[in-house]
């Protein structure tokens, strides 16, 4: 899952990014308003994590403009003010969530959680499709009854399928919310990736194939009708 961070303080920032990369999700950090806004409408993200006061354009403005370009992900505001004003503000711009400064990472990564789960269907953090089971919690994957090993980026890759059952994802997007926007990942590295998945979740199964090409497309995870 990817996550969109803006905030100003370095050490608030890096601490935030290196938990939730910890946590097996990717991150993008921005220090400042006008650029952190551009990432926010340019491009794709799980959820997003915005510094109130920050240099620029502070990060209700850039909730209210998020909002008013139609963009529904799931948004957490990070700030020192805590009066009830202040965190009414922020929710009326459009924000899901307010954290107020100093706070524990364990709250910040359950809010997330809490946020990433908002905009499924499931009420819980197991995601199911068919007879396939991922909990994102106990990063636990199971094919009926059979527990399946997997890697922190095989994990990744097959959360973000399943939190996209029945869509087709390009390699771009696939690349985009699996691997740091900094690593130099080809297409064909989705694919190897892809194929190590299927040896695992689909080839010793006979619950039918769950993970299929969609050629010139991308790929897409769905059970068998």
């Amino acid at each position: 899952m990817k996550i969109l961070i803006i905030e100003d303080e370095p050490k608030i920032a890096n601490a935030i990014a290196r938990g939730l990369k910890q946590e097996k999700f990717v991150t993008e950090v921005y220090e400042d308003g006008e650029s952190g806004l551009a990432a926010a409408l340019g491009d794709e993200y799980d959820a997003m994590i915005f510094d109130r006061m920050l240099p620029g354009i502070e990060g209700i403005e850039i909730t209210r403009q998020v909002r008013a370009a139609g963009i529904k992900t799931p948004i957490l505001i990070l700030t020192a003010k805590g009066q009830i004003r202040d965190r009414v503000e922020g929710l009326d711009a459009g924000a899901d969530d307010y954290l107020v400064k100093p706070f524990s990472f364990e709250e910040l990564l359950a809010r997330v959680r809490a946020l990433l789960r908002r905009p499924q269907d499931a009420l819980d953090s197991v995601l199911k499709v068919g007879d396939l089971t991922l909990d994102t919690i106990k990063y636990d994957v199971r094919r009926g009854k059979k527990r399946i090993k997997l890697t922190t980026t095989e994990f990744s890759l097959l959360e973000y399928l399943m939190r996209n059952a029945g869509r087709v994802l390009s390699k771009d997007k696939i690349i985009g919310h699996v691997w740091d926007f900094d690593a130099d990942i080809l297409p064909n590295t989705v694919e190897a990736y892809i194929g190590s998945l299927r040896r695992k979740i689909d080839k010793p199964f006979r619950g039918g194939t769950l993970i299929k090409t969609m050629r010139g497309f991308g790929y897409k995870i769905e059970s068998e009708p």
